[in-house]
């Protein structure tokens, strides 16, 4: 048996170069495919800026006709037609605006989530789910992360 030496430096460069490489590879793989199209990303970023100018006609717009919403309020998979009534015509006028704080996703899923200021100076945070077809938003679902829509957080004092 040939005993070969090697110096721990050359032992040293040679692990960290197999170590480097394999992530390398592993993080490409994990990411090929992934990610929202500037398409996607857009239609989300406009339908949050239409509760900010209180413009039904954007949302319209962007949501399907067999959109659905989901929240704890609660509202299971109500249609379009039930979340202008439920939640934009009760709510839009409370809504100072959203800071989109994280908008990530994969093909036509998206995860956003936001710090909602009202209108009398509160804030909440929400993530939503949302889930787009052909250019619309066909399903949202909301996550509430503090007293849960505006008019709850329009009650506290600041």
């Amino acid at each position: 048996m040939t005993l070969s030496t090697l110096s721990r430096r050359s032992l040293l460069g040679t692990g960290i170069c197999a170590l480097a490489a394999v992530p390398l590879s592993v993080a490409a793989a994990a990411n090929a495919g992934t990610g929202l199209s500037v398409s996607n990303e857009s239609i989300i970023r406009r339908y949050y800026a239409g509760w900010q100018s209180k413009d039904w006609g954007v949302l319209d717009a962007l949501l399907a006709d067999n959109f659905t919403f989901t929240s704890a309020a609660p509202d299971d998979h109500i249609s379009k037609t039930a979340f202008k009534k439920q939640c934009w015509d009760t709510q839009n006028a409370l809504i100072a605006g959203h800071d989109l704080e994280l908008v990530c996703g994969s093909g036509d899923e998206a995860l956003v989530k936001y710090l909602c200021r009202t209108t009398k100076g509160s804030a909440f945070r929400n993530v939503e789910y949302l889930h787009l077809r052909d250019k619309k938003l066909v399903a949202i679902e909301c996550y509430f992360g503090g007293p849960g829509y505006p008019s709850a957080a329009n009650t506290r004092h600041t």
